[in-house]
């Protein structure tokens, strides 16, 4: 019998026991009919110190550990956040200590066999409380196999569509729960500032409203009415991480607390107010103090101010680094101690938490009731979820929900509407008649990367690259491909030669450039998680080879695949056809290769600002009106492509803004309405968005801010009137002394199809 085999009859066997427990017997809180509150309190009752601290400790898988034991030294995981061992603590450790219920959590476990194999050992424990595992899916639970890889965050957000959002986040949440998942480390609602930031693809990009309404919609998705079906939503990461010092993952964070409130706070306020039951501090320090240590979040705003009711979870050894990287603690017992005093509830991950939480609390500098208020919290969820009369997950029907079709058409569907198109001279949509042998090139042509970061090697099978949908879409044509290779960095120059020789005999050339996310390859990535860059140019030979396939006279289109706006500014002004395909997922290829010849009509509209280079930064769209009264010389001020711009098959003129009243209350609210009519010959969908500005107040604010949007199907010829209430939430701003206020005076609106002076329409009322 091998290892899988047995595991699945000592997992049933177990799950027998558990289930035919007598209730006469059964503690309370085993007793599924009590209420929750109740449940919690007895259990509590019965836990040790020991347990307790448990409870609130989370530790990586045991495959994750043999895994990484073999080939990292304990040198090697001061800076690496990918992979993870206990120097001196074999798996065989872990093993034990979960038997004797002191793990309360686990994450990178990675197959449904480890899950219940963990949770049977949970099960063999004096009190029986069932591991909650934690799991990255960012975009789908695709970081474990043999799951639905939807697109990243920031194409997502080009869909502009919550909607969207909410269905991938239920899906999700049914995939995790088939494997036996039950917390997902996701919605990322940190607002992106910083294009050199390698998580940008994790946000929904750079406008706080934007990523608002896009996280809440995530949150109501995973969590539903959190019960067997759902799993727990993770608010991350609070806060200021997204406008790193120097754009690199971590680095120290200044901000003011206006810039705070009105721009970074927002969106987790919101996720905290759809339900939101745990929350991640973020890597940095802010403004002098570690996040991980700052009870002014944790505890002040936090609880205090939104009344947040689930718990807090550290990031990856971000409690150790109170420590060893900002300093504010002699040692990590004292790490532990002012993390936790801060308002912490859930460390993760590593060995020496117990120890030093118990020896805190028995020293007396740590109240065993402030471990009490953690450990409440943490019991709530997984009695919440049922964890106790469900704690694991069927073998059996596990691939009935994974990787379904009704999963894998979202995923198509969602990278449909979540491609830009950036640039077009006319040569899309592409004619295969005209275009009969086609060059197709670079390192992202037919490689899986196209699935984006946090994504495990799936098979062949699940993924449609470029290369792949291009053939699939259109069969007749001649595709000629020549293979860059994967990395960037280390491009062949004659593979190269090989496809400029190549261009100049074919009808069209397809470039396929961008960056590398895929995990797997860790240390040679170029975006994703902490994968910063100091500029936002094409990595290794990718420039080159499009300028010299570009002279070739031949037509070329350049297809961009990355999870950061990247400063491509000569193609823009130079290649015919700029398609942005972010990180399209595991049917991105066949997403691509149908816009491309017009089979669907591009939709998606940038939620981040694309630089010209990184000597723009910090460029975005709701800027101060001082920041370009001196522009900059040589160079232009202007973005190379705006916040909430992308082209169609199709064209749309915006007509009639209507204001309901020219002047309200404070407490009143007016209607905006427009008309969109679609002038063009094919049928497309429009995002139309709604921007205001407070013409004059007592503190500077943005030139415009995005306020409302709406996606609308328009045949050709026809109009419809899009309607936008401005509400006193949508007029309200922090005043001299940071209280909120609906401020006297006027208000310029502004609607159309991006964020540009020249494609809004403006009308402005008063405020009485």
């Amino acid at each position: 019998m091998n290892f899988f085999t047995k595991l699945t009859v000592v997992t049933m066997s177990a799950l027998s026991v558990f289930s035919c427990a007598d209730g006469n017997d059964a503690p309370l809180y085993k007793d599924a009919s009590k209420p929750v509150e109740k449940r919690v309190e007895d259990l509590l009752s019965r836990m040790t110190l020991e347990e307790k601290a448990g409870q609130m400790n989370q530790f990586v898988g045991i495959e994750h550990i043999r895994a990484n034991e073999a080939h990292l030294t304990p040198e090697d995981l001061k800076t690496n956040t990918a992979q993870a061992y206990y120097p001196g603590f074999p798996a065989d450790t872990i093993e034990q200590w979960t038997k004797e219920g002191l793990i309360g959590s686990f994450l990178h476990v990675l197959t449904i066999e480890e899950a219940n194999y963990l949770q049977e050992l949970a099960m063999q424990s004096r009190l029986q409380i069932p591991i909650m595992f934690g799991i990255d899916a960012i975009h789908g639970n695709c970081n474990c196999p043999d799951n639905t890889a939807y697109p990243t965050s920031i194409g997502l957000a080009s869909s502009f569509n919550p909607e969207m959002a909410y269905r991938i986040a239920r899906q999700t949440a049914s995939e995790m729960r088939a494997m036996n998942m039950h917390w997902t480390f996701n919605p990322n609602v940190e607002v992106a500032r910083d294009a050199r930031w390698g998580r940008c693809g994790e946000t929904f990009g750079e406008d706080p409203y934007l990523v608002s309404v896009m996280g809440v919609e995530s949150v109501k998705g995973y969590q539903g009415d959190m019960n067997q079906d759902d799993v727990l939503a993770c608010v991350k990461h609070f806060v200021g991480g997204s406008q790193p010092m120097n754009g690199t993952n971590g680095s120290p964070t200044d901000l003011s607390e206006r810039t705070i409130r009105e721009v970074f706070f927002p969106p987790f306020k919101a996720g905290v107010e759809a339900g939101a039951l745990s929350l991640m501090t973020a890597h940095n320090e802010l403004n002098g103090i570690p996040c991980h240590s700052n009870e002014w979040l944790m505890t002040d705003v936090l609880r205090g101010e939104w009344n947040f009711k689930g718990f807090v979870v550290s990031d990856w050894m971000d409690i150790e680094h109170i420590h060893d990287l900002h300093a504010t603690a002699e040692n990590i017992k004292e790490a532990v101690y002012q993390s936790i005093m801060a308002g912490m509830d859930l460390h993760m991950h590593g060995i020496y938490w117990n120890e030093a939480v118990c020896e805190l609390v028995r020293e007396g500098r740590i109240p065993e009731s402030r471990i009490d208020e953690s450990v409440r919290r943490i019991l709530d969820i997984k009695f919440r979820l049922g964890l106790f009369e469900q704690p694991f997950a069927d073998p059996q029907t596990t691939m009935q929900v994974r990787l379904c079709d009704e999963h894998r058409q979202t995923a198509l569907e969602a990278a449909r509407q979540g491609i830009v198109l950036l640039k077009n001279d006319g040569i899309l949509p592409l004619d295969e008649k005209k275009y009969k042998k086609v060059l197709v090139t670079g390192i992202n042509a037919d490689d899986h990367n196209i699935m984006g970061d946090w994504t495990a090697p799936q098979k062949p099978e699940n993924c449609v690259t470029i290369l792949e949908g291009l053939r699939m879409v259109s069969p007749q044509t001649d595709f000629v491909f020549v293979d860059q290779g994967w990395n960037p960095q280390e491009m062949s120059r004659a593979k190269v030669n090989e496809a400029v020789a190549k261009a100049s005999k074919c009808d069209l050339n397809i470039v396929v450039a961008g960056e590398h996310m895929f995990r797997g390859n860790w240390t040679k990535k170029t975006c994703g998680e902490d994968t910063d860059r100091s500029d936002l140019d094409l990595v290794g030979l990718q420039q080159e080879m499009i300028e010299r396939i570009y002279a070739t006279g031949v037509p070329t289109v350049v297809v961009l695949v990355t999870g950061r706006p990247l400063g491509v500014q000569w193609i823009a002004d130079n290649v015919p056809a700029l398609l942005n395909a972010w990180e399209p997922g595991m049917y991105g290829g066949q997403a691509v290769a149908e816009i491309l010849y017009g089979k669907v009509n591009p939709s998606a509209k940038l939620p981040i600002t694309i630089p010209r280079s990184a000597g723009q930064i910090q460029m975005i769209y709701n800027h101060k009106p001082s920041q370009y009264f001196h522009p900059y010389v040589v160079t232009e001020s202007t973005p190379l492509y705006p916040f909430g711009y992308g082209l169609s098959y199709t064209s749309y003129e915006y007509s009639e803004l209507v204001l309901s009243a020219d002047r309200i209350a404070a407490d009143g609210t007016v209607d905006v309405s427009v008309n969109v009519t679609n002038t063009g010959k094919v049928a497309g969908e429009e995002i139309v968005q709604m921007y205001l500005r407070d013409r004059f107040s007592q503190v500077t604010r943005p030139v415009k801010e995005l306020k409302d949007f709406t996606r609308v199907s328009l045949a050709p010829g026809e109009t419809k009137t899009v309607t936008f209430t401005i509400t006193p939430d949508k007029l309200m701003f922090l005043d001299k002394k940071m209280k909120p206020i609906v401020e006297a005076g006027e208000f310029i609106v502004m609607v159309g199809s991006s964020s540009a002076d020249e494609d809004l329409l403006k009308a402005s009322f008063h405020v009485k």
